[in-house]
């Protein structure tokens, strides 16, 4: 299920109004794909019920670059992203060491350059996935990139419009693994790649190893054995100003921290291709977490993050 975003006239507006009789709401971005639907969901409702301010929903805002230039402006103040995406598609930088110091590489340079935030991870790792059929996989005997890379089966490869372009997307990918393709690749928004795999229009996909899709359609990941896509930490990044505006919000976006894993995650993904709406996922994930309440409740109970 996709939002819509709401127009930027309608958001100063918005923004006036409030400014004018009661504290300034948190805007709540997201990009255009299920699971950063979902996330800013869960953010969304974590943010109203716990720093208990009220939020605008800029939900399916669009791709990185948009959305990066949506928290830096002050556009939005709040959005989901990967750590990995950050550091290659904004940055511009190689990543170098472990997950941890790509986190610290992307952090120091948000703080520094855009006054902006990147909380701890949320708990899981939301990778570039490239799926293949178990049957063609199984047939061809793939088990790694470089194996498809090494065979002579003319790849009919999919993929999203963004993955088409970013350096740790196509480019990179082909030039580190030089997959055989059978004519270009078939570029195409990310909720139609399974479809696509489904009606054989293509054998192999650049999907996200958080998607419920891959269990559910028997699809084999072919196993990154160079290495080639850096880590891609989930966390929450927020505009420095609102944090400055309402006090309660730090603590209260720091308690996602850890607390979805990506088993959570791809079932969450799972039953929003479903049908399932992403409101009342959020507020099933926030429940059962105990999350969603104000900080003065939550000051007395011991906190169980993992």
């Amino acid at each position: 299920m996709r939002g819509k975003a709401l127009p930027t006239s309608l958001v100063a507006l918005a923004l006036l109004l409030c400014a004018c009789g009661g504290p300034r709401p948190v805007v709540v971005a997201s990009k255009n794909f299920t699971e950063q639907l979902i996330l800013g969901e869960i953010i969304a409702q974590q943010v109203e019920g716990c720093a208990q301010v009220p939020v605008l929903r800029r939900l399916n805002l669009g791709g990185t670059l948009l959305a990066h230039q949506a928290i830096t402006s002050g556009e939005v103040d709040i959005y989901p992203e990967y750590s990995g995406t950050a550091l290659m598609s904004v940055l511009k930088q190689q990543p170098e060491g472990t997950a941890e110091d790509v986190m610290r590489q992307v952090r120091h340079a948000y703080e520094e350059q855009w006054a902006v935030t990147w909380l701890p991870s949320l708990g899981f790792e939301n990778t570039f996935a490239m799926a293949v059929p178990r049957a063609l996989a199984e047939e061809h005997q793939l088990l790694t990139l470089s194996d498809a890379a090494n065979s002579n089966f003319p790849w009919r490869l999919g993929v999203g419009y963004e993955f088409e372009q970013r350096p740790d997307g196509l480019p990179g990918l082909l030039r580190v693994y030089p997959l055989k393709l059978n004519g270009p690749p078939r570029t195409m928004d990310l909720g139609l790649l399974y479809r696509a795999l489904e009606q054989n229009q293509v054998d192999m996909v650049a999907a996200s190893s958080t998607d419920g899709m891959l269990a559910r359609l028997g699809l084999r990941v072919l196993e990154d054995d160079r290495q080639f896509f850096p880590p891609y930490e989930a966390a929450v990044v927020v505009n420095q100003k609102a944090l400055g505006r309402h006090p309660a919000l730090f603590g209260c976006l720091d308690a996602l921290s850890g607390r979805i894993s990506a088993e959570a995650m791809r079932e969450m993904n799972r039953q929003t291709d479903e049908g399932v709406s992403t409101e009342e996922l959020a507020r099933k994930f926030l429940g059962e977490s105990g999350l969603a309440m104000p900080l003065t409740q939550r000051a007395g109970q011991a906190d169980d993050r993992q």
